[in-house]
């Protein structure tokens, strides 16, 4: 059976690239067994780049991008819950654009002072403009979990950097 020379994973059949590495395996090397007892490679999963990430990582926004939010959120639809609804067809369309300003800052806050990746940081920007551009109030139940995690994250970043002064 042919076995990937990276990371050992073995197939049915000789393919052109690893399907667990993605490695180019023109030439697949055979896999050989000399003895019915020699130790073969054990699958680990998919390999990933990236380190594992905490919970703090994967569902924390920046505080400041938490309160900007909140606060957007608040000024957008407290008006339509004062008036009862009555200015939402005005309210809707500045929230469709709030959400994609709101998604674009989150996007390069995400990057710059969270430390997201790419595809983190837009993920976390389409949610953040997506919920801003609903026409309806988000409670802080939403925002504060997010920005609390943040604060966490932000914390642990700062007590693991050594201190340059």
């Amino acid at each position: 059976m042919p076995a990937c020379p990276d990371c050992g994973v073995v197939t049915l059949e000789a393919t052109r690239f690893c399907p667990s590495c993605g490695r180019d395996n023109k030439p697949m090397t055979q896999y050989q067994t000399s003895t019915p007892y020699q130790h073969q490679a054990q699958y680990s999963g998919p390999y990933t780049h990236a380190a594992s990430k905490g919970l703090d990582q994967i569902f924390g926004i920046d505080p400041r991008i938490a309160f900007l939010a909140f606060v957007v959120d608040l000024m957008l639809f407290g008006t339509a819950a004062a008036t009862m609804g009555i200015t939402l067809p005005v309210l809707i369309p500045l929230a469709v654009a709030a959400g994609i300003v709101l998604g674009r800052i989150t996007y390069k806050a995400q990057m710059k002072w969270y430390g997201d990746d790419h595809d983190s940081a837009m993920i976390k920007a389409g949610i953040i403009g997506l919920l801003t551009a609903i026409p309806v109030g988000i409670p802080a139940i939403v925002w504060v979990p997010s920005g609390l995690l943040g604060l966490l994250h932000n914390a642990r970043k700062k007590l693991s950097t050594p201190n340059n002064g």
